[in-house]
């Protein structure tokens, strides 16, 4: 069977791209070997904010008295929060099934090859089937990257998907690596109970975002209880017997932290073994399909989007990279995606939103800028809401007066940082940022008093 578009991959870039070329008139197909929205809807961002939510209910249960509220007997039924995981995660996965079909797009199970002559070879296990098309996408994703000292071991040393269906609560836990998916599970289970050890190689947690975030952070996990070890290396771990002894280099020497598991969530790798590429003659390097700012792989007719490409691995990037190359194809001037404008979320308690240069890296391009930061602890909303740990802080051009960059940590910041994204996609200055009316009381405010602290306007502060 022939189409205009194939797509490997069903996860936030494939199965928005076959939307999309749906809509402008293409006949597509998307190849499929595992559940409809791949990571993201299955084993990655829906069902760990559905594991978050239920950290974050039981959270204000055990608070509920800094509210004036009573309440006794509240305890965490582990399986049956791992349940309403799974049943959100199938919810969305049913979802995506019904788009497809509401769209025409045919979903072909199985394992999908790409060849020479723009062809996809599919192993549904029974048979192999190969299929034309004038276009082919490559959205094959990435899996949990395993380091030689940390190989996954069955209960013992696991993965992010294992970490999100364990069959019982640990009482000790080693997380190594601090990014998002690190901190929100070393979160999730501090606050589900389990003693956690949060293990970073580098000098602060969460390392992509701007100091000040990294730092207030580790402030608000250290005083949930969580033991926080930066600048430190996890050297080996002895799974004999029931648990896990780590050995973790640190500052201050070598010790032996003992747990019941340990999290290896120190970043990913791309899915590009056996699909083709070399037979295909498409080129990649360090593990990256290597595209143009349309996806176009160096073999013309095959594009490739999300984690398999560089640039950041986050399902928003895919979806929107995924709208590009079919808009191209479709015979659209899209516009190139400025990898400096997306937004990089972490759900942990504080949340964290960011977009666009820290402090440190607006330095280093050598701008002069302006700094405004408001703290949550002078917000009423925040007050009132008993959520008083964070600020929000902007960076300004100082000659021309443009946003550069957005950081915040607190409570949900996550929902503010699309204001930051849109104004910086239309290059929005701290003036026209500090005069925009904002609601009062909110949250969003501190995003005015930010702006207006910048430059020496700020009223509540």
């Amino acid at each position: 069977m022939s189409y205009d578009l194939i797509i490997i991959g069903s996860g936030p870039g494939g199965y928005v791209a076959a939307i999309r070329a749906s809509q402008l008139g293409l006949k597509v197909a998307i190849v499929e070997r595992a559940e409809l929205g791949g990571i993201c809807l299955n084993w990655g961002c829906i069902p760990t904010k559905a594991l978050l939510k239920s950290a974050q209910v039981f959270e204000y249960l055990q608070h509920a008295a800094d509210y004036g509220i009573k309440v006794s007997g509240g305890e965490a039924d582990f399986p049956v929060v791992v349940k309403r995981s799974r049943d959100v995660a199938e919810g969305m996965s049913k979802g995506v099934q019904f788009l497809l079909k509401k769209n025409k797009i045919d979903v072909i199970k199985g394992f999908g090859k790409v060849q020479p002559g723009k062809k996809v070879e599919v192993d549904d296990a029974e048979k192999k089937t190969v299929y034309e098309a004038k276009h082919i996408i490559i959205a094959v994703g990435a899996r949990s990257r395993q380091l030689p000292n940390l190989p996954f071991t069955a209960g013992k040393i696991i993965g992010y998907r294992d970490a999100m269906v364990l069959p019982k609560l640990p009482k000790s836990m080693v997380v190594v690596g601090s990014g998002a998916i690190g901190s929100e599970f070393a979160y999730f289970y501090a606050t589900m109970g389990t003693k956690v050890t949060l293990v970073e190689f580098l000098p602060a947690v969460v390392p992509v975002e701007d100091e000040e975030v990294s730092k207030q952070l580790e402030r608000s996990f250290k005083k949930m209880g969580m033991t926080v070890m930066t600048s430190s290396e996890v050297l080996s771990v002895d799974t004999k017997g029931d648990g896990c002894k780590v050995k973790i280099k640190s500052k201050v020497g070598e010790q032996i932290v003992e747990c019941d598991v340990v999290l290896s969530a120190v970043g990913i790798q791309t899915n590009l073994e056996n699909i083709g590429l070399e037979e295909a003659g498409i080129a990649a390097d360090k593990g990256k399909i290597l595209v143009n700012p349309y996806y176009q792989t160096n073999i013309p007719g095959y594009y490739a989007i999300g984690d398999c490409v560089p640039g950041q691995a986050l399902a928003h990037v895919a979806s929107a990279e995924g709208i590009i190359c079919v808009e191209k194809i479709a015979g659209h001037n899209p516009e190139p995606l400025n990898y400096n404008n997306i937004p990089g979320c972490t759900y942990t308690s504080p949340e964290i939103a960011s977009v666009g240069y820290t402090e440190k890296q607006a330095k280093e391009k050598g701008f002069k800028i302006k700094v405004g930061k408001f703290p949550y602890s002078a917000s009423g909303k925040a007050s009132a809401a008993g959520h008083k740990d964070g600020f929000v802080k902007l960076i300004f051009d100082a000659k021309y007066g443009e946003l550069l960059g957005a950081h915040m940590i607190g409570y949900n910041v996550t929902e503010m940082i699309a204001e930051l994204v849109v104004a910086r996609k239309l290059e929005t200055t701290g003036h026209e940022i500090l005069k925009s009316v904002h609601p009062h009381p909110t949250m969003s405010e501190a995003v005015m008093e930010a702006a207006a602290q910048a430059y020496g306007e700020v009223i509540h502060l």
